[in-house]
């Protein structure tokens, strides 16, 4: 992979090829989208005062905020639309509409060539979110990598894929930052606004009909955002249809908009050309009284705090009024009639473009097919193993292993295995140990990732299986590394049986016992999705877990001692013991020694067989992850 990215870093002419080629046109319109939610009723006292008062007060009828009021408008190919409002007013819940990958319900319809969206329209429209949702461990140039590897088609070559992520890399001026780590919140890498370009290099690579940003100027110095909007600006030159929201943009950067939408609380108070706006709000009776950036001058507007000639003190709610009475009454019309005509125009040319391409078998549509499972597989799998090397194998996790090893192999040092008590109580203390750390690691995974694997699976990058089993693959060498090591300390320290066979067996056995652990992690993680409520959960499940084991309580009530059979902590200290005591050598130690209650723990031994013991492990193993990919089926992409 290293080596085709050189390559292509030598064939600049190629590269700026693979992302500036014509593009299949998208024009996009949406008409009347309205979204409304429903506000829980104040629940304050309402408890206190229900037992106060003689008759019971009925419960408040649920209210509803209007999020988007009727919002309606149209981008072209070529164009460049930048949605403008103050925050609150309803911006990213309309982009996340506009690009598809909104899941809540709203009126109005959202059309692309004058038909709803289709997987392949989906395919083609790039969304960069709010938050840059990236892997912290790679960097600038295996992240936009990797992403070309899943989301270009299975028809370009790989040597074709690299060339299209160096490309991005040149249009968006990160060749510095190339080989720096992206970072996060808890580790450095790249700027702020560094950061926002890779999120749109991201989309860039699939050559996006449509691409829809979400404030991507946010974090940028003024210099940058230019550069950036001008990029987009390019991007749209090229036969894309852009729209982006900006939350304030500088005079230099507004006039790069070829058009604007003003939105105020979830309604719209202007929408038409950039250069229009100022002679629109002139015509309704709103003028600055001195020369001002227009962008400011409309987020004041939208803010309802601007001066205006026939009443420097009007009310803020008068001004809002006042403007969406104007636009519903001057630039409504207008605005509908040319979503309309742009509509059929929309269709007719869908329907041209479709002919061409059947007719010359355009490789854009003929090849835009989905990488193959095992190749997203294999990708995944390639990409997860470079992201979290860093987090297994980080020095304070290792040091935390080896030192809990070497104290516990200085407790019990060279004990003997006639001391029956001492060493079942090490081999619980292994099976506590390793519960608790693998389970407890294993449940912040999905809760983790959510925003990046819902990202991604909506951008059609790879399937919720591929990712799963990446995921779970991905896992064995990292995850069984550092048990491996400790037992590999431990048991020699602690004198446990001295020959490789039983040292092999025991610790197959914990290796075993980890992934189950792991699993059930994985299970609370998935179905939660919060990580502080999953761990609150897990830890009263291994509470449970450990109670039953048969260690602390032997005379486990009977209406509690199905809770043991679901224990793979009973199972697998039962499986220790068989590793270090082979026949009945047990019970003759046992009855050898001063502790006359110790025989009890024997009782053990002859509750579950071997066999048992080993299949109950394996079913367990199995089955909480396939209760882990069921419950990660009900996330929406």
């Amino acid at each position: 992979m290293g080596s085709e990215a050189e390559e292509t870093r030598n064939n600049p002419t190629h590269i700026h090829t693979l992302i500036s080629s014509p593009c299949f046109p998208v024009t996009l319109q949406f008409l009347d989208i309205t979204y409304r939610i429903k506000l829980d009723p104040p629940t304050a006292g309402s408890a206190l005062n229900r037992v106060l008062q003689a008759q019971p007060t009925p419960p408040a009828p649920r209210q509803e905020r209007t999020i988007l009021d009727r919002v309606t408008g149209h981008v072209s190919p070529g164009e460049l639309l930048a949605v403008l409002g103050p925050s609150g007013s309803g911006k990213s819940t309309l982009l996340t509409i506009l690009a598809g990958r909104s899941s809540a319900r709203h009126s109005g319809s959202v059309l692309a060539n004058g038909a709803r969206f289709t997987k392949p329209v989906l395919r083609r429209t790039g969304f960069v979110t709010q938050d840059d949702v990236l892997y912290p461990h790679l960097t600038v140039r295996e992240t936009l990598l990797f992403c070309a590897m899943l989301r270009l088609p299975g028809a370009v070559t790989r040597a074709e894929k690299a060339a299209a992520a160096e490309a991005v890399i040149g249009e968006l001026g990160l060749g510095k930052c190339a080989d720096t780590a992206v970072g996060g919140a808890y580790s450095r890498g790249v700027s702020g606004g560094e950061r926002k370009r890779v999120a749109v290099g991201i989309e860039m690579l699939v050559n996006p009909s449509l691409l829809v940003l979400d404030e991507p100027t946010s974090g940028l110095d003024s210099t940058a955002a230019g550069r950036l909007v001008a990029t987009l600006g390019g991007l749209a030159r090229k036969g894309r249809s852009v729209v982006m929201s900006v939350h304030q943009p500088s005079s230099r950067v507004y006039q790069m908009f070829d058009s604007v939408m003003l939105l105020s609380e979830g309604s719209c108070l202007y929408f038409g050309r950039a250069g229009d706006a100022m002679d629109y709000f002139r015509d309704v009776g709103f003028v600055p009284r001195f020369h001002v950036n227009p962008a400011d001058f409309m987020l004041d507007l939208a803010n309802g705090v601007v001066q205006i000639e026939h009443d420097a003190e009007a009310d803020k709610t008068t001004v809002k009024q006042s403007l969406v009475s104007s636009y519903n009454r001057v630039l409504a019309p207008r605005v509908k009639d040319c979503v309309k005509d742009s509509v059929s125009a929309a269709a007719k040319a869908a329907s041209i473009g479709s002919m061409r391409l059947s007719s010359t078998g355009s490789r854009e549509e003929r090849n835009y097919s989905s990488v193959s499972w095992f190749s997203q597989l294999t990708i995944l799998l390639h990409r997860g193993l470079k992201e979290r090397r860093h987090e297994t194998f980080n020095s304070l996790r290792v040091v935390q292993v080896v030192a809990t090893a070497l104290l516990a192999g200085s407790m019990w040092w060279h004990s003997s295995i006639r001391d029956v008590g001492d060493r079942f109580g090490l081999l619980f203390f292994t099976s506590i140990f390793w519960g608790v750390f693998a389970s407890f690691n294993a449940v912040f995974t999905f809760p983790q990732e959510r925003a990046i694997l819902a990202k991604e699976r909506a951008s059609g990058m790879y399937t919720l299986s591929s990712y799963f089993m990446a995921r779970t693959a991905g896992d064995l060498p990292m995850e069984l590394a550092l048990p491996a090591v400790f037992m590999t300390v431990l048991y020699w320290m602690s004198g446990l049986r001295q020959d490789v066979c039983s040292f092999l067996l025991t610790l197959a056995v914990l290796l075993g016992y980890v992934l189950v652990a792991q699993g059930l992690g994985l299970v609370l993680g998935a179905a939660i999705m919060d990580a502080k409520k999953a761990s609150t959960v897990a830890t009263i499940t291994m509470l449970a877990f450990l109670l039953t084991a048969g260690f602390y309580v032997h005379n486990v009530p009977r209406w509690l001692t199905w809770m043991k059979y679901t224990s793979f902590t009973f199972y697998c200290y039962r499986l220790m013991i068989a590793t270090q005591y082979r026949g009945g050598e047990v019970y003759s130690y046992l009855a050898a020694s001063r502790a006359g209650h110790a025989a009890s723990e024997a009782e053990i031994l002859a509750q579950v067989g071997v066999g048992t013991s080993v299949l109950a492990l394996f079913v367990m193993l199995l089955g909480y992850r396939i209760l882990a990919y069921l419950c990660l089926r009900r996330i929406k992409a």
